[in-house]
């Protein structure tokens, strides 16, 4: 009888993002951007997740930019002193997509040693810490070192980027050299961006060489690049010696585990017909040209997939394996279903045989600028486990599942019920080539439940279908007909039989100056109808969004109110929204209210942006009120905002507009500049208007919570390109 032994199971470690790459002159330091270098309390919150491995940064240049001999360690003191506390092992990272600090480069044969030394002084510091990563991903920061030009050198050449390579691989052997002198069992935990690369069959050749190339950097340190190896004469030919590549087989250090990161933009797809490509994604190789494309957005067969990966660095080299990076720059519902793919991936190869240890949930603090691959500092956020965007880190919906993947249990969102939209036909952005027959997209894994949204004919319901059919979340758009949010019974019944995870509410009465005459049918659908919605999703145990408005407040203020701001309504209309906020809470505490102003929109044709420019397009005065300051809110960042909270379990009131305050004639002439028309505005006061409804002077909305949305600017420019038909 053969006895199986039991393997423990697969782990769920957790990392920061934390690269300090140079661009120029300039250094670009996450840490700094997201705040974990003032921020001790984060390590408590990775704690509290369960997480009990954690990829860490003690950098080479934060830590000594300087002579090693004047290295400040107080930093790292500290933190890895809590980190001990707190029961986390920690990975050490040393060097993160940098070039170390401003003496020396990734082409300097000085780095190498420069790490070791560096190396060797942090491990006499810490004798106790056993696992160690000195140069993250040391082929891809070559690539976009020496090959793209993208960071310090800047280079764009194979010589270059091969040097900047084999020394960040030298200066990993010395650095273990050098912590293995003082700690024997210090373990190298080696990374690299381990993705795929296909082609038409014209350039295959150039596929197989990248395909070949991704492995470089492991089998360098592996011991394995000798005269047979694929790459050797390629190597020799853009003008390495033989000796130095000979060091490699004479001080192998191989991994004693390989940290495959994977991402969605990690394969690729060549192609030679670069007309049916855009521009920016041309290039060569001396002799061909080819357009080289995200194979997402143009393989038939869809992606490899990272079990694929897996799978093949299993084969190669039969060592130890985790995934080390884990992360998706994407709306809520899709970092989690990227994330649940993952795991689920590294399960089966486990399954299968692999040694797989881990998943690595990476970005937990989010990313900044990753999107014009840290060469401009834009502000560009990517939230992560945790969301920066408030006064404090806020757990996301992302930080449910990693304290449910990593107490052994199964996570059970209910948007995990659906495709990823790398798994979804939208994906495809060119006309679908390599149509191989393996490709098959994977199944639902559960019943998605949907979400039920009332307001069909109106402008904000019809976005949010819109929107949620975009991100593949299953959805009822509701008429009035269908579901009276005012009628109990009507209500009970669609909640039992279409047995939604949540509603989204957003019908409503918005005729402010008629409600002034209307109060009854007013108050009826903005404040008996979500009221007694939410009774009903209490007793169903289905969670609630609903919105109110910048009009429960009555502008006495010179400053934008917050959730916890005085109401006091003005009109009929702020009254009766005034009133939805208070009895939706008393009946359902969990209920997320956004309160929103001024929303302007796309796809609908009489919000005041599209008014105005058709107006000013046609060379006639356009009448604005120039004594009226709000918040104006971009339709697409309110919904995707709105969306992600939900998602996320948020709860109570919320403010989301776009960031700017402005009058209605300055937003007019804002709008006209960015068009690039003429602008004809009679700016009038408030009060000569002749409305109804009485208008808070100032009801510009801030928050105490998070800023979600982007400048008004930016967003009145992304309306003008959705209108000129260009996507979004």
């Amino acid at each position: 009888m053969t006895l199986r032994l039991s393997v423990p199971p697969l782990e769920l470690w957790g990392g920061i993002e934390c690269t300090v790459n140079r661009v120029g002159d300039l250094y670009f330091d996450q840490l700094m951007r997201n705040g974990h270098a003032t921020r001790i309390g984060d390590l408590d919150l990775f704690a509290g997740l369960g997480l009990r491995t954690l990829r860490y940064p003690v950098l080479w240049e934060r830590t000594s930019p300087g002579p090693p001999e004047q290295a400040n360690w107080s930093w790292a003191d500290v933190r890895l002193a809590h980190l001990q506390r707190l029961d986390i092992r920690p990975i050490i990272g040393l060097v993160h997509h940098g070039s170390g600090p401003h003496y020396t480069s990734l082409i300097d044969p000085a780095f190498a040693e420069g790490l070791a030394r560096y190396a060797a002084a942090f491990a006499a510091r810490y004798p106790y810490l056993d696992r160690y990563t000195p140069v993250n991903e040391p082929l891809t920061t070559a690539r976009f070192s020496g090959l793209y030009g993208h960071w310090y050198p800047h280079g764009r050449d194979d010589l270059t980027w091969v040097r900047a390579l084999l020394i960040q691989c030298r200066a990993v052997v010395l650095s273990m050299q050098a912590i293995r002198a003082i700690n024997p069992d210090a373990q190298l935990v080696q990374t690299e961006d381990l993705g795929k690369v296909f082609s038409t069959p014209r350039l295959a050749y150039q596929a197989e060489f990248e395909n070949e190339r991704r492995w470089l950097s492991l089998d360098l340190l592996c011991g394995r690049v000798n005269r047979a190896h694929a790459l050797y004469g390629y190597l020799r030919w853009v003008g390495i010696d033989e000796a130095e590549l000979n060091w490699f087989l004479e001080h192998p250090c191989p991994p004693d585990l390989i940290g495959i990161n994977y991402y969605l933009t990690s394969e690729r797809f060549l192609d030679e017909r670069r007309e049916r490509y855009p521009a920016h994604t041309h290039g060569g190789n001396g002799q061909d040209t080819y357009a080289d494309i995200e194979a997402v957005r143009v393989r038939a067969a869809g992606l490899a997939g990272v079990g694929s990966l897996i799978e093949e660095a299993w084969e190669r080299f039969g060592l130890p394996l985790a995934v080390t990076e884990a992360h998706l720059g994407c709306t809520r519902e899709e970092q989690l279903r990227w994330l649940m793919e993952v795991w689920e991936a590294a399960r089966a190869q486990r399954d299968r045989g692999a040694d797989v240890r881990a998943v690595t949930v990476w970005s937990l603090l989010g990313a900044y600028d990753w999107n014009s691959l840290l060469t401009r500092t834009e502000g560009h956020y990517e939230s992560g486990v945790f969301d920066l965007r408030g006064p404090e880190p806020r757990p996301t919906a992302l930080a449910r599942m990693v304290r449910d993947l990593a107490a052994g249990q199964e996570p059970g969102h209910p948007v995990l019920g659906s495709l990823g939209w790398w798994q979804r036909p939208k994906r495809l952005l060119y006309s679908p080539v390599s149509p191989e027959p393996e490709a098959l997209l994977p199944r639902l894994r559960r019943c998605a439940r949907p979400l039920l949204i009332t307001g069909a004919t109106g402008t904000l319901g019809s976005a949010f279908a819109r929107l949620c059919e975009g991100r593949g979340l299953p959805h009822h758009l509701l008429t009035r007909t269908q579901m009276d949010i005012a009628d109990p019974q009507a209500v009970e019944t669609v909640l039992r039989e279409l047995q939604p995870w949540a509603v989204i509410n957003a019908a409503g009465y918005v005729r402010v100056d008629d409600a002034e005459h209307q109060v009854q049918v007013c108050h009826r659908e903005n404040a008996n109808g979500p009221a007694l919605l939410a009774a009903a999703c209490a007793r169903h145990n289905v969670a609630l969004l609903t919105f109110s408005s910048d009009l429960v407040f009555d502008g006495s203020g010179v400053t934008p109110y917050v959730e916890s701001a005085t109401v006091a309504p003005l009109n009929v209309y702020g009254r009766s929204k005034a009133e939805a906020e208070e009895r939706v809470l008393q009946a359902l505490p969990s209920a997320l209210i956004v309160r929103t102003s001024a929303f302007f929109g796309p796809w609908d044709e009489y919000n005041f942006v599209t008014v105005a420019l058709r107006t000013m397009a046609a060379g006639q005065t356009l009448v604005a009120a120039g004594d009226m300051v709000v918040s104006p809110t971009y339709i697409p960042d309110l919904i995707h905002a709105s969306l992600d909270l939900l998602i996320d379990g948020e709860a109570g009131l919320w403010h989301l507009a776009n960031l700017g305050a402005t009058t209605w004639a300055d937003f007019a002439q804002l709008t006209a500049n960015l068009a690039g028309i003429d602008s004809r505005i009679d700016v009038r006061s408030t009060q000569s208007l002749g409305l109804s409804a009485t208008r808070p002077r100032y009801s510009a909305l801030g928050s105490e919570r998070a800023t979600l949305l982007p400048s008004l600017e930016n967003a009145l420019g992304r309306y003008l390109s959705e209108r000129r038909g260009v996507p979004v």
